[in-house]
């Protein structure tokens, strides 16, 4: 049999497409072609598939080599394919039976010796492999990650051991999920002392999954407060657990456990926050799937970089177009942003030298479309000495979590999503107001110039609040608390 026919998997931002690995041999001058749209990596397969198959013990056929890679429009990167390539020509070879080949789908790099090393991107493959009623094999530390989902994963430490599972004679063995988990470490609400409106609406955010913006001057606990959110919110279900799984591994990350609470610096780029490259890779918005991104010294960043977030913070995730592909990543996050009232930080103290128009200058760097899709902006003002020696130590993230956790569910079980994910009608069933809370809000709106979009937000806002007091219909404290927490939606930050 001078033809053989394998299966590998692509990697496709979080998609895995099928990649039929056609290999054939023939008569003529010894050669090694590999076609397809292979790129470098792909194509110096050719030396390592080599010296695996000779250092195995198999004999490198001394003839012209065709490997395709279809489909030929699929680009094709890194080192996934060696196995299957190798595996193909030792089929074609007749050193292996090729009717096996047809039960397996194989992703893996070859060391020269012909152990298997992993590669990036194993649980979105075996994602996939499942829906093809097929086997994946691949490298034991890729292994772990993919056994995260139920389907058959065998375990390989070299193109040895695969050879011999499919002459019959050593069976590989299954892949075993990692059941060693470290403890979730997360920092604890009950360091920070003082600031209750600020924990107020640190909770709130929580239980809603509202975006979240604190400013006020350096030193007062913002970064700190932030830090303490992943502590609060209720865990990963096993659903967000596979999501966040699959997402880490394309980007070749290990596997966490919690929410993801990633915090860039200001230096970012818009790529880097965004995700992308020539073989697109998820950036920062993405990789906070399913937990908070963090943004400490908002205005500090690119103000293209800052622009980036308003399509996700709506659609919940991103587009990343390529000549060649487009990649959609997945990026459901929590927004919380942190600054200052002005460029030096100290508004309204004797130190501040600011004028108005650095103070301009200096806010306007946030947009207002970017604003608009904030849903609470709070002050935290600064704490004297002796504020700070009498104040003492507020709830634990424990205590708090629990309630955040009973109106989550509330909420699922009143309308199968959070309060921040509704949407149109569904605001208009499920966040009633009577003819008082009505008026008020509609007041408030036109007193403060509110858009739309900063009116559904505090609508959903105040529905979060109910849900907090175990109250089945929004009242005017709730109406009012909400508005309290819009405070750069007016015209200049104020000095507490």
């Amino acid at each position: 049999m001078s033809l053989s026919i394998t299966y590998a998997r692509a990697q496709l931002g979080i998609d895995a497409p099928l990649v039929t690995v056609e290999t054939h041999l023939a008569n003529g001058l010894p050669a090694f072609n590999i076609v397809g749209l292979p790129e470098a990596a792909v194509r110096e397969s050719r030396d390592r598939v080599r010296s695996a198959i000779v250092n195995s013990h198999f004999e490198f056929p001394q003839r012209r080599i065709t490997v395709n890679l279809a489909p030929a429009d699929l680009p094709k990167a890194g080192g996934r394919y060696d196995l299957a390539i190798a595996l193909g020509i030792l089929a074609a070879s007749g050193q292996v039976p090729g009717e096996a080949l047809e039960h397996y789908e194989f992703i893996g790099e070859l060391a020269l010796s012909g152990s298997l090393r992993p590669i990036p991107g194993a649980l979105p493959a075996a994602m996939a492999c499942r829906n093809s009623s097929r086997i994946l094999v691949t490298a034991r530390e890729s292994a772990s990650e993919a056994a995260l989902i139920n389907t058959p994963v065998k375990v390989a430490s070299s193109l040895l051991q695969v050879c011999a599972q499919l002459h019959g004679r050593e069976a590989l063995p299954d892949a075993q999920q990692d059941t060693e988990q470290a403890p979730v470490v997360c920092a604890d609400l009950a360091d920070v002392r003082g600031q209750l409106k600020a924990r107020r609406a640190l909770e709130v955010a929580a239980a809603g999954g509202h975006n979240l913006l604190f400013y006020g001057p350096p030193g007062t606990g913002k970064t700190m407060l932030a830090s303490r959110l992943p502590g609060i919110l209720p865990p990963l279900t096993e659903g967000e657990l596979i999501e966040v799984a699959a997402l880490y591994s394309s980007a070749g990350l290990s596997r966490i456990r919690q929410r993801p609470f990633r915090a860039p610096h200001h230096s970012a780029s818009p790529t880097a926050l965004v995700g992308g490259g020539s073989d697109p890779r998820p950036g920062e918005i993405s990789l906070a799937h399913r937990g908070v991104l963090f943004l400490d010294e908002m205005p500090e960043f690119p103000r293209s970089a800052l622009e980036i977030l308003r399509e996700p913070l709506e659609n919940g995730e991103v587009r990343i177009s390529r000549a060649r592909a487009q990649v959609t990543f997945p990026a459901d996050f929590q927004l919380v942003a942190a600054m200052n009232p002005c460029p030096c930080g100290y508004l309204g103290e004797p130190r501040c030298r600011c004028t108005p128009d650095r103070i301009d200058r200096y806010r306007n760097k946030l947009s207002g479309p970017l604003l608009d899709r904030i849903d609470m902006q709070v002050e935290v003002a600064s704490m004297s000495a002796s504020q700070l020696q009498q104040a003492a130590p507020g709830e634990d993230s424990d205590r708090v979590r629990q309630r955040v956790q009973i109106a989550r569910q509330c909420q699922l079980n009143r309308q199968g999503k959070i309060n921040a994910d509704l949407k149109g009608s569904e605001l208009d069933e499920h966040c009633r107001l009577g003819n008082a809370e009505g008026a008020l809000l509609r007041a408030s709106v036109e007193k403060l110039g509110l858009s739309a979009r900063s009116y559904h937000r505090v609508l959903k806002v105040a529905r979060t609040l109910a849900d907090l007091g175990g109250q089945q219909s929004i009242g005017t404290g709730h109406i009012a608390e909400a508005l309290a927490y819009r405070n750069l939606d007016r015209k200049s930050i104020q000095p507490a």
